[in-house]
C-alpha cells in the first residue's frame, strides 16, 4: 500500500462563545478554523488527521504543502512508528516545534486512522482498548474578563451537566465569580496562558486559594523555563499544569525530572501525532505524572483525543471547548450530554466528515499533494 495524495482542507466556521471575549494575547475567535488532513492511499483507504490550528493555519497549510506532505508520498503507510521516526529525523533542520511539526502531526493521525480502518477496528482498539464506552468532558470556557459573565456561564455549565469546568482568566474578580457560579462540588481549573514570573505566578496562585481550584495551568513565561515552574509548584498548594507547548516526549521528560508539573497536558495535534502521544503517556505513568490531553478542536484532533482518553488506565478528562459552531462536518457525534462524551465505535477513528460541510466553509482552494 502507498500513499498517493495528501489533501488539506481549511475550513472556517463561525461559532457563538455565548458572551463576547477579553484579550487572549492578541488572539480572536470569531470562528473556530480547522486544518483537515485527508490522506489517500492506493488500496482506496482514506485517512483523516488535524494539525493544528486556529490563527496559525496558512502557515501550517504552507508547510504542509510545500515540504511536509511531498516527503510522505510514495511511502507505505503502514509503518507508523517507523515512519513517524524517519519523518521526525528528516524534519528536524525546520524546528521541534511550530508549523512543520503541526502538519506532521495531522498526517501522523490519519496514519493511525488507516491502519484502524485496515483492521476494521475502532482507533482505541489499536491503543489497548478503551477502558470505557464514554468519557468524562470538561467545559473549556475561554475569557470573558467581567466576573458577572464568568459566573453566568458556569452556572449554565453546571445547568447542562458539566461537574468539571475550565476557566481562562487572569483577574482574581473573575475566577471568584466562577465559584460563585457553580457553587461546591464542581471543579474549577484556570488556564492562564503562560503570563508571568516565578514570584507573580506564585502570589496569583495564592490569591486564587479561595476558589479552590483543580489545577493551576501554565502560570510562567517561557513555558520551556521548567526549572522556574518547579519552583512554582514546589511553594503551591494548587496542582500544576503544564504541556500543550512542549516540543515532544523530551520536553515532557525534563518537566517530569525536574519536578515541574502535576499533570500533563500534551496535545495531539501540536506534538507529533498519536506516535508521540503515545510516548508522553507511557512516560507521564513511569513518573507518576497524571495526563489530560490539551484538546481545543472539533475534528479529527478531538476525535483522537477521546479515543486516547478512553484508552487511558486512568479514568481522565477530555477538554472540551464550551463553543457553539454554526455546524460541523461531524455533526452531533463528539457533543457533551450531561458531562459525557461518547467513544466512536466505528473502523479507524470512528466519524467520517460530512464533505458537504467541508466544502461550505472551506477556505480557498483544497491544497494538493500528489
Amino acid at each position: 500500500m502507498k500513499i498517493t495524495a495528501i489533501h488539506g482542507h481549511y475550513v472556517r466556521i463561525p461559532c457563538d462563545m455565548g458572551a463576547p471575549l477579553d484579550d487572549m494575547g492578541g488572539i480572536a475567535f470569531p470562528t473556530m478554523d480547522h486544518l483537515l488532513i485527508e490522506v489517500r492511499t492506493d488500496a482506496g483507504i482514506t485517512g483523516w488527521g488535524e494539525a493544528f490550528g486556529h490563527s496559525i493555519i496558512p502557515a501550517t497549510l504552507a508547510a504542509l504543502e510545500t515540504y511536509v506532505a511531498p516527503w510522505f508520498i510514495g511511502k507505505d503507510p503502514t509503518p507508523v512508528a517507523a515512519l513517524h521516526r524517519a519523518a521526525q529525523q528528516t524534519f528536524h533542520l525546520f524546528g521541534r516545534n511550530g508549523p512543520v511539526v503541526y502538519a506532521h502531526s495531522g498526517i501522523d493521525i490519519a496514519l493511525w486512522d488507516i491502519a484502524a480502518k485496515r483492521a476494521g477496528a475502532p482507533l482505541h482498539r489499536l491503543l489497548g482498548g478503551a477502558a470505557r464506552s464514554e468519557v468524562r468532558a470538561y467545559a473549556s470556557l475561554l475569557r470573558y474578563g467581567k466576573p458577572e459573565i464568568v459566573e453566568r456561564i458556569c452556572r449554565g455549565c453546571v445547568a447542562e451537566g458539566y461537574r468539571h469546568i475550565k476557566l481562562h482568566e487572569i483577574a482574581t474578580d473573575a475566577v471568584l465569580a466562577a465559584r460563585a457560579g457553580t457553587g461546591p462540588g464542581i471543579g474549577i481549573a484556570n488556564d492562564v496562558n503562560c503570563p508571568w514570573t516565578v514570584a507573580e505566578a506564585t502570589a496569583m496562585e495564592q490569591a486564587y486559594r479561595p476558589a479552590g481550584l483543580a489545577w493551576l495551568e501554565e502560570p510562567l513565561f517561557p513555558p520551556e523555563d521548567h526549572t522556574g515552574l518547579a519552583r512554582v509548584r514546589e511553594k503551591s498548594t494548587t496542582r500544576i499544569a503544564a504541556g500543550e507547548n512542549a516540543a515532544g516526549v523530551h520536553d515532557f521528560r525534563n518537566m517530569f525530572e525536574r519536578g515541574a508539573i502535576d499533570i500533563a497536558q500534551p496535545s495531539v495535534t501540536k506534538i507529533g501525532g498519536i506516535t508521540e502521544m503515545r510516548k508522553i503517556i507511557a512516560l507521564a505513568e513511569a513518573h507518576s505524572v497524571e495526563l489530560v490531553p490539551h484538546c481545543a478542536y472539533f475534528g479529527p484532533g478531538n476525535l483522537a483525543s477521546i479515543h486516547i482518553v478512553a484508552s487511558l488506565a486512568t479514568d481522565t478528562m477530555l477538554e472540551r471547548l464550551y463553543v457553539n459552531l454554526e455546524a460541523s462536518p461531524y455533526g452531533t457525534s463528539m457533543d457533551a450530554k450531561n458531562g459525557m462524551v461518547p467513544v466512536p465505535q466505528g473502523p479507524g477513528l470512528g466519524v467520517e466528515p460530512d464533505m458537504r460541510v467541508v466544502e461550505k466553509y472551506r477556505q480557498g482552494r483544497i491544497a494538493t499533494v500528489s
